[in-house]
């Protein structure tokens, strides 16, 4: 969950570079880049994430609409667009929040019909308005908080944190947070009674840049990242041409529409899970090292399996 501002400036780079793509127009990501003076790597997460759900395709390193799909132009195209995106991603939360956005919106949309169909597993924290209505007071003016927190391996205790975005990864929702300057992952319906003190914090724009090149909620503070080089089969690889992963760079493209590809983490865990899902269609090169700790826990799944444990 973001600040209403970055709201603002996402919902507009998006509804523009809709509108270009209904026009006809082939865009370039360097130079929608530089044209909303953001990064290369947060306008291509715009078509690979945020605009998946449109009839739009790359082709010469350019985006463009499919013929006959083009959006209708109305007198209000560019509202239309947004009501239909927000829309989708309230009904993917679901709940409360998910019922109190549709009469919001149903009061301002002049139809039913949505063309759009997301299919978005986001874990519903309507219960938790209160509290987040306080933790984005608490980001909004950069103050330190305090709040319990459940690890649901101890005891809950009290902790004194420096609370740096709300995120959320694979459907969950995470407090980033600064403890005593250690980056900390907070899962949000664990946080309770938050209250806002009067100590203020500074912060820097390298957080920004992290979680643009994450891949999941494992991503380390201040670790320098490392280079996996990955395997696709050609099942593997149409998925990660499609939706390529951060710092995903395509090292080569095959006869057989297999590829060799790179990515940069800074923990194991980041890609680990991922290659786990795929398999047997992703393989790790290098380094051995993550390597062999897939083999060892496929091995070990595999002799649980056998000896009838699972």
């Amino acid at each position: 969950m973001a600040y209403k501002h970055d709201y603002d400036k996402i919902l507009t780079r998006l509804t523009v570079i809709l509108s270009k793509l209904n026009d006809g127009e082939a865009l370039s990501v360097k130079e929608l880049a530089k044209e909303f003076n953001t990064s290369d790597r947060t306008i291509q997460r715009d078509f690979n994430e945020r605009l998946v759900s449109f009839p739009i395709y790359q082709e010469n390193k350019k985006w463009k609409m499919q013929d006959g799909f083009r959006v209708e132009k109305t007198k209000s195209l560019e509202d239309e667009l947004v009501l239909d995106i927000i829309e989708k991603i309230t009904e993917g939360i679901g709940g409360k929040f998910s019922t109190k956005a549709q009469k919001l919106l149903s009061k301002i949309k002049n139809e039913d019909f949505n063309p759009i169909y997301t299919k978005l597993n986001i874990e519903d924290i309507s219960d938790k308005f209160s509290d987040i209505q306080i933790l984005e007071s608490a980001l909004r003016e950069k103050r330190v908080i305090t709040c319990t927190y459940d690890n649901e391996t101890h005891p809950p205790y009290s902790t004194t944190i420096k609370p740096l975005k709300i995120v959320n990864f694979e459907g969950f929702w995470y407090l980033v947070a600064l403890r005593e300057e250690t980056l900390k992952k907070y899962y949000l319906k664990n946080i309770s009674n938050p209250k806002m003190t009067e100590e203020s914090f500074t912060t820097d724009s390298k957080l920004e840049s992290l979680l643009d090149n994450s891949i999941s909620i494992w991503f380390q503070k201040d670790v320098k990242p490392f280079e996996i080089k990955l395997y696709a089969d050609k099942y593997a690889t149409k998925y990660f041409k499609r939706r390529p992963l951060p710092t995903q760079k395509i090292d080569s493209l095959n006869s057989d529409e297999t590829m060799e590809f790179n990515v940069y983490v800074t923990h194991e865990m980041e890609i680990l899970p991922l290659v786990k899902y795929w398999i047997p269609h992703l393989f790790i090169l290098e380094p051995q090292w993550v390597k062999e700790m897939i083999e060892e826990d496929t091995q070990n799944y595999l002799s649980l399996s056998k000896e009838g444990t699972l």
